[in-house]
Parts: structure tokens; sequence; C-alpha cells
């Protein structure tokens, strides 16, 4: 500890005078402390892959890192519970040994031989006969699922998983990671078209789904056959004999480990799985998630403080990467416990949390506003939650959840699944999604430029260089792309990418990835997420940011939900803001009181213009709310059922929007 605050500490006087951060200096000892604690884990992170590298690759800890990772637990601590899932639980060494049936049975789809020296798959004609030697070797232990795939998977072949979150898709996934194969995480409520897609864009070769999801996937079937795709279900399938078990076949397999060389990458930047975007603005892109991105998720939960015997609620899903790389993936880099929730259910959290001791809660921001809405309860007492971690917070929820369910510390995290940065506030401060210290960007370099927060487009001077913001002005995030913190892009053509990375920023020749996204860096160095440039838009020549507005309404006592977003109106230049309002009940809509409301809080150009009444908001399945079809929708009273109205800047006041008053709008008698 010493040695690594020494430089710290012999830095300080020039980082002083360089910086003049006298606003920042209250927060020092939390900036140095997060610092070393950064260190400390890269260096363990470097010193577990160096590890790796220099085991027998013979043996399961010489292979890629989720390999050797759960080979070291099953070790080390391998009766420590490491999963929970309803009534089961499972220790790190049975964690081991059913993930190690699951990489045989995909091996054999690889016509591996197991024996000293063999290398995998092999060539053609010595690899037909490997396959069938493991047909063999199956004959008499029940239909094996890879019978009939020798010739469909070959090494570094893609199988997507179409799973809820359970045990049997950690098995799976591990299996697949420790057989050299990559995984695709497709997002569970895909169907038809957007799945068709996502299969085809991250070249699966095969698609394991599970049985309760064959009624609904029954018309894709046909199209899946003909992409060449070899089926398997996690589970048995009465009524399709062209679907096998795979978990059938996996359960007949040795247990024990397979040989690390089978899925050592070349590089830490080969891919290793593929995770979708969420689709919100079109169809979703298949991000490279590298093997140098699994080992630094291994880090996540010891940055933010977790200690191996923490007990981790997680309730995510598991094909987004708060779920897999960061939940899973992280509570592994810890060696601690993991309770699995295949869905979030918020009358149930208290219950669960005190049945299983839960002392860390990975949050999605509107888990935590579905708790706070909940009636009060028992349960909620006495828990010994100390920490809660995860992104999406907003400020107002934030105060309440602590106020009730405290005292418990906040994290607040930022990044993106493709993203090479992230930030962490580690001093809890409400609403802030980072710290901009000069130490923490150090170890985890980034900047905040000027751009056109409408188009997204960087603002730049006259060398054509980008120009950082200043205190309280939004910025895009930017950060440096090196061979530590890449971008890998996506799987597909290279216009997928285009706009991801920015060029000659600060210095000719520097490569910057571009997260999209816009950040406020206040005085004393704390960052705010301000919105995405997609979602900001320009009415009245002024830009607006969606989550400002939405702050602001979310203010008011009757309002449970708000969703903020543009809608092009003929006649007027620009889009004007059109808000969709979930009431809390048993509240009523105070259209004087949000008139009054908004009047004092926003500019005459943010407040808006139509507000749009929902039983509830549509969002995705991790939480993000869907914009892009109500943007479509507009403002229609006809084509629309929802109660709508309207800002009536003479009347001063909102009202109906009456299919007169729609017309008058259209006509431009209506003054919005």
């Amino acid at each position: 500890m010493a040695a690594l605050l020494l430089p710290l500490l012999l830095l300080l006087p020039l980082l002083l005078l360089k910086l003049h951060p006298w606003p920042q200096l209250r927060w020092l000892a939390a900036d140095l402390a997060f610092t070393v604690r950064a260190l400390r884990c890269k260096r363990a992170l470097r010193a577990r892959a160096l590890a790796a590298a220099a085991a027998d690759r013979e043996g399961p800890e010489g292979g890629c890192s989720l390999a050797w990772r759960l080979a070291q637990l099953a070790r080390q601590r391998g009766e420590h519970t490491f999963l929970i899932h309803g009534a089961r639980s499972f220790s790190y060494a049975e964690a081991e040994r059913q993930s190690n049936r699951a990489a045989r049975i995909f091996l054999r789809a690889l016509g591996w031989v197991e024996g000293p020296g063999r290398r995998g798959a092999e060539s053609a004609g010595e690899g037909e006969r490997s396959a069938q030697s493991a047909r063999d070797t199956a004959a008499g232990s029940g239909p094996a699922p890879a019978e009939c795939s020798a010739a469909r998977l070959a090494p570094g072949a893609t199988v997507a998983l179409l799973l809820p979150a359970s045990p049997e898709f950690l098995w799976l996934w591990f299996g697949l990671a420790k057989a050299g194969l990559r995984t695709a995480f497709v997002p569970s409520a895909l169907r038809r078209g957007p799945l068709l897609h996502c299969l085809r864009s991250c070249g699966a070769r095969a698609l394991v789904l599970a049985p309760e999801f064959l009624e609904s996937l029954e018309p894709d079937l046909p199209e899946l056959r003909a992409m060449g795709l070899q089926l398997w279900a996690a589970g048995p399938v009465s009524h399709s004999a062209e679907i096998s078990d795979i978990l059938a076949g996996a359960a007949a397999e040795a247990e024990g480990p397979v040989p690390g060389y089978l899925s050592a990458p070349q590089s830490m930047a080969d891919t290793s799985l593929y995770i979708f975007t969420s689709g919100t603005t079109g169809l979703p892109k298949a991000a490279r998630i590298s093997h140098l991105k699994i080992l630094q998720c291994q880090g996540f939960y010891q940055l933010c403080g977790a200690r191996p015997e923490d007990v981790i609620y997680l309730a995510l899903p598991l094909y987004h990467m708060s779920g897999s790389l960061l939940g899973v993936v992280g509570c592994l880099g810890i060696g601690a416990t993991v309770v699995l929730k295949s869905r979030f259910s918020a009358g149930q959290f208290w219950e669960d949390c005190q049945r299983h001791g839960v002392t860390v809660f990975q949050y999605i921001g509107e888990l935590c506003r579905y708790l706070v809405n909940q009636p009060p309860t028992e349960a909620e007492r006495g828990h010994k939650v100390r920490l809660a971690v995860g992104s999406g917070l907003r400020a107002d929820t934030w105060e309440r959840f602590l106020r009730r369910f405290g005292p418990l510390r906040v994290l607040e995290t930022y990044g993106l699944t493709e993203g090479n940065v992230a930030t962490f506030n580690y001093t809890g401060q409400r609403g802030a999604v980072g710290r901009a210290s000069w130490l923490y960007r150090r170890v985890f370099p980034f900047s905040l430029i000027r751009c056109d927060v409408a188009t997204g487009e960087p603002t730049r001077d006259a060398q054509g260089h980008c120009v950082a913001t200043s205190p309280g002005e939004p910025g895009l995030l930017v950060a440096p792309v090196s061979p530590q913190s890449p971008f890998l892009g996506y799987a597909g053509g290279p216009e997928l990418a285009q706009g991801k990375l920015l060029h000659d920023v600060f210095r000719p020749g520097d490569v910057f990835f571009n997260t999209g996204d816009l950040l406020v860096c206040d005085d004393q160095g704390f960052l705010r997420f301000h919105d995405r440039t997609g979602d900001t838009f320009r009415w009245k020549g002024e830009n607006v940011a969606t989550t400002e507005v939405a702050e602001v309404l979310e203010a008011l006592d009757f309002l449970q939900e708000v969703n903020v977003y543009g809608v092009a109106v003929p006649g007027h230049e620009g889009r004007a803001g059109m808000a969709a309002l979930v009431l809390r009940p048993p509240h009523t809509l105070d259209l004087a009181d949000l008139y009054a409301h908004v009047s004092e809080n926003l500019p005459p150009y943010a407040r808006p213009r139509f507000l749009r009444i929902q039983a509830s908001l549509e969002t995705t399945e991790t939480f993000k709310q869907q914009k892009v079809r109500m943007t479509r929708e507009g403002f229609d009273p006809s084509a629309l059922s929802d109660p709508l109205y309207v800002l009536d800047q003479a009347a001063g006041a909102y009202l109906p929007l009456t299919p007169a008053r729609y017309s008058a709008l259209l006509a431009g008698d209506l003054r919005i």
C-alpha cells in the first residue's frame, strides 16, 4: 500500500499547481483511496493473466480467463456457494463440474478426441474419424445432441443462447468458453425478423433455446433450419424429435477438467462473445466482447468495494452486459455468492434479501423506482444490504430510496457494452455517475468535448481539433483507443461502427471512442449524465435534453413515470417536446399544477408541448424506455387511444387535444 501511495503523494504538489482544484480538495482522500484500489485491482488481474499464460496448457488453468478463473475458484474455495437460484444452490466446485460437462458436449460437435497432445478438432479426414469416435463413445448413454453436428461446428464457431436467466445459462456459457467457441447472448424476447437478424449478424452456427420458448418460435423454425443452424434445447422437448436436449447429453459426460489449450486465445483482443445492443433506435447490433474485456470485468466488484463474503442480488437479464459481465463475471472476480433471479419482483425483493442474507444489490434505475413505489412491508426493515451498485438511478429516486431503505451505500456507475470507458461515483454524491478527478483520469482516461448536441457531431477549432468543455457545459464523452482500452466494433460490416471512432481529436493521429452520450462535469469534478445525442432534440432554435425535462416532471408527486421525446409538427422546424406520463396511484392529473411547475422550472423552449397519459410505459427488457415507436406515432388524437393534451400558449394552460384543436394546430392557428 505504501509503495502505491508514495508516487501519488509526490505528484500532489504538481497537481495542485497545474489544476488549481480547490473545490475538489474535500474529495482528495476518496480520490486517492479509489485510485489505490484501482491500481491494486489492475495489478491483481495482470498477475492472474500471467499465471494463466505460464500454466500447463494441458491443465484447466491454462485456458481463457473464464475457464482458468472458474478452475482456480473450484480449487481455492470449492465448497463456497457460488450461485443461488430459487431452491437450488451450487458451489464453485459444482459450477466447475457442470461447465466441464457442457464443454464436452460442445467438443463432441467439434469432433474433438480427448487424449494427451490432441489439439481439438482435426483436419477434414481425421476430424470425421474423431466425430465417429465421439459418437461411439456416447453409445449407450442416450441420444447425443451433437451426433449430427460434427460437420456443422468448426473451431471458433458461434453458438447462440436464447435462454432465460438460470444456472443452465451459465453452465452452457462457461462450457462454450472452455470449448473455445464463441457465445452470442440473444435477447430472450426476440422473434421473427429481429431474431433472424441477430443470428445472421453474428454468424451463429447453432442455437440453444429454452423449451418454454419453442411454441412462440414455431413460425421461425423453418427459417432457422434453412439457415443451417444446429438446434438444441436446454431441456426435454416432447413434441419435436428434430431438436434434442443438450442438457441430457451433458449430464452423461465426464465432469473432469478439460485442457486449457482448447480455449486459450491467441490474443486477448480476440472476440470471446457477442452481446446485442438494445435496439431502441433500430435493429440490434452484435457488439464484440474480447477476452480482455472479460478479464477486466472480473475487477468490477473489487472496484466497487465488494468482498468475497458478500451475497449479490442479481435480477438483470444475463444477455445484457450488466447481468453477465458485471454481475456474474464480477462475482467470479471476487469469489462471492450471487442470488440469481429469472425475473425481478419488487414485492418479493426484500423477502429474498432476508432469506439469503443479501448484502449487495445490483440495480438498474428502474428497479429502484419499482421498489420505492411499493407499499411498505415488514421485510424491508432490518435487511443486511449495505451496497447498491448499478446505473440509471435518477436523483429523485435516489433520495427516496436512501430515505426509505437506508442506511446503505449507493455506487452509481456508467458504461457501454461496446465502450472502452467506465466511471464510478465512489463518493456517493447523489445524481452523479462518476468523478473526473485528475487521478481518476490517469487510470481511466476520458474527455468531454463540445459538439452539436442535436447531431452529435464534434465541434472543431481552426486547426481541426476538438475542444474540451468548461465546467457546467454539456459535452460528448470520448475515450482514447489503445491496446489496453480497445474498441472492437460490431459483427458485420464496418459501416455499423460509423461515427464510433473519432480521429485527430486533440492531436494528429489520435483515435477516440465516441460514446454518443452527453455528460456534464461540475466545478467539483462530478460527472452527471445529461442526455444521449440521439434523444436530444431542437425546438425554437434551442437544444432540449430529454433527461433534464423528465427530471423536472418527476418532481411532481402525482407522476410516477415520465418519458420525454421530440415529435415533428407540420409547419414548424425541429421537434416539439412530448411527455408520456404515468400517474401515481391514487393521484389524478392536475393540469394547473403541472403547467405552473414546468413554467417555473423549465425555459419556454423546453416545456413539453404535448402530454400523453398512459397506464404504463413501454420499456426494453433492460428497462430502457422505448422512444422510437412513440416518436413515429406523434400526437394525432384520431390515431391514439391515450388521453392527449396540448400546451396552448395563448391560453397559458394545457388543454385536451381535441380534433378541433388538432386541426387548428396543423393550420397554424394554435400557438404552441
